[in-house]
């Protein structure tokens, strides 16, 4: 296996990043893996760097950071042949979540070697491709407001507070969402169009999604002003989708989403511009290095699977604790 594995040399503590980065190289090379360590200097660098690696026939790249290290790759790896993986070394590692792939690198790397590579969708948010989801509205607020700093001294309790910040002035805003050529109107806090289950690491506001079935799942929801977000909020969190009326759920291929005021939108946690905005499905366009046994309905190729209920809460109580 031709592996390039791609990492930020300024993010994290030095000493232990590069020791994480050492064992997960040293288990793939002692199975026979040609693994090539590549820093990346500056934004952008991580999607000149994948596509470099597809152009020269790399079998994988390794995104070896967050979320936002993992887009800026599959930006530059797709509709190649060449597979994305991932080292769980940021701030959410919501992709490293989804698959359930364990967080220390070096069992990461481990658990990897019995992986195989198969065919995802990406959404694709105007020119910029997503593997998680796109936010409109609260949420992507709320990633423009946290800084550099914040994330890597607080971690995920710098969205809490940005969040609890961005709620005492959010406003409702006036909407158009045309899906597939239906459209829908009204005022809205908040859109999340996933392409993957997981929000954030911890809860699933588009819990219908797969990755391999072609569509976008939309989650609109519709409110006034922070009180609105926060029962929305606590809904979402409860799993009481049906029981909010102000929650709609929808699937589509195209999501053309135009809003006054213009709303900012981000993509796998970070910010890349304002409504108005096409979102839409790009069925099989990256090849990814996946478990075989995919967790719920993840995936059209393990339909056998049901959603168990799951305490949610409880669950985000004690990562949050964990992670202040």
């Amino acid at each position: 296996m031709r592996t390039r594995l791609i990492f930020n040399p300024t993010a994290g503590n030095a000493e232990q990043y590069e020791a994480d980065l050492t064992a997960a190289a040293l288990v793939w090379r002692e199975r026979g893996w040609s693994v090539e360590l590549t820093p990346t200097r500056a934004p952008g660098d991580g999607v000149r760097l994948a596509y470099e690696a597809a152009r020269q026939g790399y079998d994988l790249v390794v995104a070896a950071g967050g979320d936002g290290t993992i887009n800026e790759v599959i930006n530059g790896l797709v509709g190649s042949s060449t597979a994305l993986a991932t080292l769980p070394l940021g701030t959410m590692n919501v992709w490293a979540r989804e698959l359930r792939l364990p967080l220390q690198p070096r069992l990461a790397a481990q658990a990897m070697l019995s992986w195989k590579v198969q065919p995802i969708d990406l959404g694709r948010a105007g020119d910029r491709y997503f593997l998680l989801m796109a936010g409109i509205g609260f949420d992507a607020a709320i990633t423009a407001g946290v800084r550099a700093d914040e994330k890597r001294r607080f971690g995920a309790l710098a969205y809490v507070l940005r969040g609890i910040e961005q709620a005492i002035n959010v406003r409702g805003a006036r909407s158009r969402i045309k899906l597939d050529g239906r459209t829908i109107s009204g005022r809205v806090l908040m859109v999340v169009i996933g392409n993957s289950q997981l929000y954030g690491g911890v809860v699933k506001i588009t819990h219908r999604a797969s990755i391999d079935d072609g569509l976008l799942d939309v989650c609109v929801i519709r409110g006034d002003n922070g009180l609105s977000a926060l029962r929305h909020l606590f809904a979402i969190l409860r799993r009481r989708y049906s029981h909010d009326h102000e929650i709609e759920y929808y699937r589509a291929r195209s999501i053309q989403v135009t809003t006054t005021p213009r709303l900012p939108v981000q993509v796998d946690g970070d910010a890349i511009g304002q409504t108005p905005m096409l979102f839409t499905v790009a069925p099989r366009a990256l090849y990814a290095l996946m478990p075989p046994d995919l967790p719920d309905d993840l995936t059209q190729q393990n339909p056998s699977a049901t959603n168990r209920p799951r305490r949610t809460v409880p669950r985000l109580l004690r990562w949050l604790l964990r992670r202040s």
